[in-house]
C-alpha cells in the first residue's frame, strides 16, 4: 500500500528540499520502493539528486499540461530504489497554463493514482509558496509534512499553511492529515534552538516527530554534489538523522496500519457476534 507524503512549508529555507531529498533516500535505504516528485520550478530536489535539470525534455511540467506520459518523463532508479519525477524552470509557467482547465486542482493526482502502487512511498517537494501547484501536490498526497527551521521565526507563516491544509482538506481532498512537524537545523550549542522546540511543543497542536535534524555542514555540501547525504558522506550526523526520521515515517506506517487491522477485526467479530 502505497504512501504519498507532500513536504511543504511556504516560508523558503526551512529545509524542506533537504528533507524531500535525503527522506526519500534514506527511504529507499531501507529497501522501501520510492518516487520523488519535484514540483518546485526551481528544481532543487532533481539537482540534489544529480540531475541535469537543464538538459531535460520532458518534466512534471509537460506531464501536468499532457505533453507527455508519466514514463515519458519519470527517471528510473536514479539511486536504488528511488525513481525521481524531475522539474525545472518550465514549472513556473504552469500557472499560467493551468488557468480554465476543469478540475486543474487534480492534474497531479490523475497521473500519480495510475502509478502509485508501484511504490511503497512517494515524496512529494512543493513550491514554497501556496499556489496552483502546492494545491496539486496536497490533493494528491496523503499527508503533509511540515519542517520548521530552529530558528526565531518558527512559527511565522506556520498557521497559514495550516489553514490551508484544512480548506484543502474540507474541499478538495477529504483524507488529508498533517503528517506532522519535523525540526531542522538544529544547533545544540545555542540556547535558542532549544527555546525553538520548546515553545513549538507548547504552541503547536500537532503531532511532532522525535527526530530533530541538525545544523551539518555535510548536509549543505551534498547538493552541489547531486548526492542525497547518506550516500555523500553516510557517517555524518546529518545522514544519521534523516536514517531515524525515515525510521520513524515507516514506524507510524506500521503502527496505522496494525490500528487498521485491529478495527477490521473488531468489526468482524460484532458482526459474527
Amino acid at each position: 500500500m502505497s504512501r504519498i507524503i507532500a513536504i511543504a512549508n511556504q516560508k523558503g529555507g526551512v529545509g524542506k528540499t533537504t528533507t524531500a531529498i535525503n527522506l526519500s533516500a534514506c527511504l529507499a535505504e531501507r529497501d522501501k520502493r520510492v518516487l520523488a516528485i519535484d514540483i518546485d520550478p526551481q528544481g532543487n530536489t532533481s539537482s540534489g539528486l544529480g540531475i541535469n535539470k537543464y538538459d531535460l525534455e520532458n518534466t512534471v511540467y509537460q506531464l501536468m499540461i499532457g505533453a507527455c506520459t508519466f514514463e515519458e518523463c519519470v527517471i528510473h532508479d536514479q539511486f536504488p530504489n528511488l525513481d525521481v519525477l524531475p522539474s525545472n524552470v518550465n514549472l513556473a509557467g504552469a500557472e499560467i497554463e493551468l488557468i480554465g482547465i476543469e478540475s486543474r486542482e487534480y492534474i497531479l493526482k490523475k497521473h500519480i493514482d495510475l502509478v502509485k502502487e508501484e511504490y511503497d512511498y512517494i515524496i512529494i517537494d512543493c513550491p514554497p509558496s501556496l499556489n496552483t501547484l502546492t494545491v496539486n501536490a496536497m490533493t494528491t498526497a496523503d499527508t503533509v509534512l511540515v519542517p520548521i527551521q530552529c530558528e526565531f521565526y518558527a512559527l511565522e507563516g506556520l498557521t497559514q499553511l495550516i489553514h490551508t491544509i484544512n480548506l484543502v482538506k474540507q474541499r478538495l481532498n477529504p483524507k488529508l492529515d498533517i503528517e506532522g512537524v519535523v525540526f531542522t537545523m538544529f544547533d545544540a550549542r545555542t540556547n535558542l534552538s532549544l527555546q525553538v522546540v520548546e515553545n513549538v511543543k507548547e504552541n503547536l497542536r500537532q503531532n511532532i516527530y522525535k527526530t530533530i535534524i541538525p545544523r551539518n555542514v555535510r548536509l549543505a555540501e551534498a547538493p552541489s554534489h547531486g548526492l542525497p547525504i547518506n550516500i555523500y558522506d553516510s557517517k555524518s550526523a546529518g545522514a544519521e538523522g534523516y536514517r531515524q526520521l525515515a525510521e520513524e515515517v515507516i514506524e507510524r506506517d506500521q503502527n496505522n496500519l496494525y490500528e487498521i487491522n485491529d478495527k477490521k477485526e473488531k468489526r468482524f467479530k460484532r458482526k459474527k457476534s
